[in-house]
């Protein structure tokens, strides 16, 4: 059976939206406090688990090798030998089990069970908050609304997970504490091969930030330049 045009003419908003949400970066909250000496001075580093269980680990390994990649560009350079390291970087990382949110998604109205009516418009993007400083996470997800697009309102339960990571940078001359900062996401997913790696990059963005200031970064989608 044909699908009418009409009814196509409805749905092509929607398979815009769908593929505009896919094209939208990773936000994150990231504080951070240092008081890591110039670059140019010529440090080196050496980057390690906080949990010695992961040490050894190629999942592990692979974090801390875009740390490093990250610490380079920033001017330092990676110890030859760890035992000669001037500074030690520890990493720690985690997702939580997910919580459920709740949303309310107001009917269209309008006219007919596809019409353009009052219900569309206001309410259609609700990100929810996430507390201090006005920084807030959120999203449009146009994969809620699957199902009925007539009259009335919907309520849709899904998961969300929060991410953190932790880097702290301390001198191996007096073990002086050197930088301490601190990466957290909400997002839909509890991968950690797709949060970490988005998280280091906001940990690094604009490296090693002002301290004491708590900032909102957004990592674009791979193949999507930071605006």
């Amino acid at each position: 059976m044909k699908t009418p045009k009409k009814l196509l003419a409805a749905l092509a908003p929607l398979s815009l939206l769908a593929l505009g949400a896919c094209a939208q970066g990773f936000d994150a909250r990231v504080s951070r406090f240092q008081a890591l000496p110039p670059p140019a001075q010529g440090q080196t580093f050496v980057v390690q688990a906080r949990n010695p269980a992961l040490q050894g680990g190629i999942e592990f390994q692979s974090y801390a090798r875009l740390v490093a990649a990250r610490l380079e560009q920033a001017g330092y350079r990676a110890a030859v030998d760890p035992r000669d390291a001037n500074l030690v970087v520890s990493l720690d990382y985690d997702v939580d089990q997910g919580h459920d949110k709740i949303e309310t998604i107001p009917g269209w109205g309008g006219y007919g069970a596809f019409g353009w009516g009052p219900g569309w418009g206001p309410g259609f993007y609700r990100p929810f908050g996430y507390g201090r400083a006005g920084f807030r996470y959120g999203w449009y997800d146009p994969w809620l609304w699957g199902g009925g697009l007539g009259y009335g309102d919907e309520v849709r339960s899904y998961t969300v997970y929060q991410s953190q990571l932790r880097m702290e940078i301390e001198s191996t001359q007096d073990g002086k504490r050197l930088f301490e900062g601190t990466a957290k996401a909400l997002s839909r997913s509890d991968d950690l091969p797709y949060l970490v790696p988005n998280l280091i990059e906001a940990m690094f963005t604009n490296f090693p930030g002002n301290s004491g200031e708590t900032v909102r970064i957004t990592v674009p989608p791979p193949g999507k330049k930071r605006s």
